[in-house]
């Protein structure tokens, strides 16, 4: 996929045509990712982007208040120390201010359209505990299976916390195991117990059904979505 890089408000000819032109090609790659059922890297993308350029706008005042001063003439004249601003909010900035005005609405449109596909396949997805689940449950394995193929793939996911200097969050780490074919024999519950007899740091794992109704892209879709089911599942 075509990116758009970070600083492209400000990096190059800043000429509002110029910036326009890449949006556009860039927000038409985004839709035809959309098109494909491909949320994942766009989506993640598109919200990056918006983010960037409304801190711009929140900053842009104290951008100007960092630029260098200069003593007024007349008022040091009178012994005064007042302070005249070097910066001049110039024909660049209002370009500046310009691209982003148009480029807001449009990064929130394919955001909202990338939602509103993530929301409709998350609903459209079940998830359910195979055998019983233990209280432990930071650790363990999902099993990811799309309609019509009787294919599972297995993936051992755990949960971690990280903070920050403001704040706590949990995030979820997702490992492939190996594809397995699910059979009359091979069930569920058989390649459950065939992992605790692989794995035994895990004797008693927590383990989760994730299946999809619809044959959506793996990579793009269908895992970052379970990660995310997962992870509400399980907090």
């Amino acid at each position: 996929m075509k990116n758009l890089s970070e600083n492209w408000i400000t990096e190059g000819w800043i000429d509002f045509e110029y910036k326009k032109y890449l949006l556009l090609a860039y927000l038409q790659e985004v839709s035809s990712q959309f098109k494909e059922v491909k949320l994942y890297p766009p989506l993640a993308d598109l919200i990056r982007h918006q983010s960037r350029l409304k801190s711009f706008l929140e900053n842009r005042d104290l951008m100007k208040d960092a630029f260098p001063k200069m003593l007024n003439e007349s008022a040091f004249k009178e012994m005064k120390l007042n302070y005249r601003p070097l910066y001049q909010d110039d024909e660049t900035m209002r370009q500046l201010e310009e691209i982003v005005a148009y480029a807001l609405p449009k990064l929130q449109l394919h955001i909202e359209e990338g939602k509103n596909i993530y929301d409709f396949l998350e609903n459209e997805m079940k998830i359910e505990p195979i055998g019983l689940s233990p209280l432990y449950q930071k650790e363990g394995y999902a099993f990811l299976s799309l309609e019509k193929s009787k294919d599972i793939y297995v993936y051992r996911y755990k949960i971690n916390l990280f903070q920050n200097s403001v704040d706590s969050f949990k995030g979820i780490m997702m490992e492939f195991v190996k594809r397995v074919r699910r059979t009359f024999v091979n069930t569920l519950e058989q390649v459950k117990l065939d992992l605790i007899k692989s794995y035994r740091e895990l004797p008693n794992p927590a383990t989760y059904r994730i299946h999809s109704r619809f044959q959506i892209p793996f990579q793009e879709s269908f895992l970052p979505i379970s990660k995310r089911l997962l992870l509400k599942k399980v907090e």
